[in-house]
Parts: C-alpha cells; structure tokens; sequence
C-alpha cells in the first residue's frame, strides 16, 4: 500500500473516531490528510469505497497491535498467549482508542448502510477464526464448533467492553478483569463434560 493510500485511510479512521461515519466528508477527510479530493475519488472510487477500506485499514492495524512483539510469538503456555492477544485489544494508547472508536462507529453505521456490512462480516469472521485457533492450543480437546462459539462470545465481549471502557462507564482495570474471567470461564466450560443421561463432571482436558 502507498505512502499516500496509507495516510488517507489513517485519516478517514482519525475522522470517524472523532466525527462518526456521518461525520466523514470527502472534503474534510481531504484536509485532514493533506490531499485533493480528487485524489481520494482516485484511489477509492467514492465514499463507500473509503468507508469499506477504511474498515479493512482499521482491521489489519488492530492486527499488528494484537500481533506477539516477542521474538518467539508463541509461548510454552497457549493460554496465556490467548489471554495476551485479547487484553491488547483493551490499552490505553492513542491507536487503540481511535481504531476502537472508529471500529464501532463504523459497526453501529452498518445497520443503516448494507454497502458495510460484507467488509464488517469478513473482518469479524477473520477476527473470530484468528481467535478460535488461539482457543484450540489453549484446549486442543475442544470441538471446532465450541471454539467457534467461544471465540464469537469473547469478541462480543470486548466489543462491549470496548464502548463502555471509552465512553467512560467502566474503568479500563475493570474492564481488563472482566475479560480474564471470561477467558477463564470459557476455557473451564470446555473442561465439563456432561455424559449422557449423567451429571457434568471435571475432566482433566
């Protein structure tokens, strides 16, 4: 992606966490990456075209954010490198926030205007998947289906966290605990296991 490409999409993100998608407006979005609107239209066509790259742009930068920084990415213990990639989408840094903010904007937006909600279901299907293989390691017992299921509870949950935690009502701690009980919850609900016609029981899976 070019140097230029790159900057417009930084700013139409930097817009929309500040303005909502309504908010975005090719000439204010041209100002604020310091191009002609005319470059925009070129490179995106319109403002569909920008709203649905700008979705993917805010996609790819929370995975590099969440990505491991360790030399060695994956850990002797799966479930810490599970709980690690989910609280990295709750710090108190400029870049989360504004991706955050702009990332339910553009969710909330997708009731009304269908043209995001393709690019808003691939990204959170990719989303889901990358968080499900994390789930596997932690529990290579578990059944794909409870993986899926699981992954799609926790990034509900951090999305929720995520409105409440910007928005003032849950203290950014708090909202960090309540994320490890999920985890915690989760990886213990795949150790029950209810035999048929039986009680549930404790495995050591």
């Amino acid at each position: 992606m070019s140097d230029r490409r790159t900057g417009i999409l930084e700013a139409a993100t930097r817009v929309i966490a500040r303005r909502g998608v309504r908010g975005l407006r090719m000439g204010e979005l041209a100002a604020e990456a310091g191009v002609s609107t005319a470059l925009i239209y070129y490179h995106f066509t319109d403002r569909a075209g920008t709203l649905r790259r700008t979705l993917e742009f805010i996609s790819d930068r929370a995975d590099h954010y969440t990505a491991e920084q360790e030399p060695s990415p994956r850990s002797e213990d799966p479930r810490t490198d599970l709980e690690r990639v989910l609280l990295r989408e709750l710090q108190d840094t400029s870049e989360v926030r504004e991706n955050s903010t702009a990332w339910g904007e553009l969710r909330a937006t997708a009731v009304f205007e269908p043209d995001l909600r393709e690019e808003l279901a691939r990204s959170t299907h990719t989303w889901v998947h990358d968080i499900a293989e994390l789930l596997a390691r932690a529990n290579p017992t578990g059944t794909a289906p409870a993986h899926a299921a699981a992954a799609e509870r926790l990034t509900a949950l951090i999305e929720g966290l995520s409105v409440r935690w910007l928005s003032g009502s849950l203290p950014l701690d708090h909202a960090r605990r309540l994320l490890r009980g999920a985890v915690e919850t989760e990886l213990e609900r795949k150790r029950r296991v209810g035999p048929p016609g039986g009680p549930g029981r404790i495995t050591d899976g």
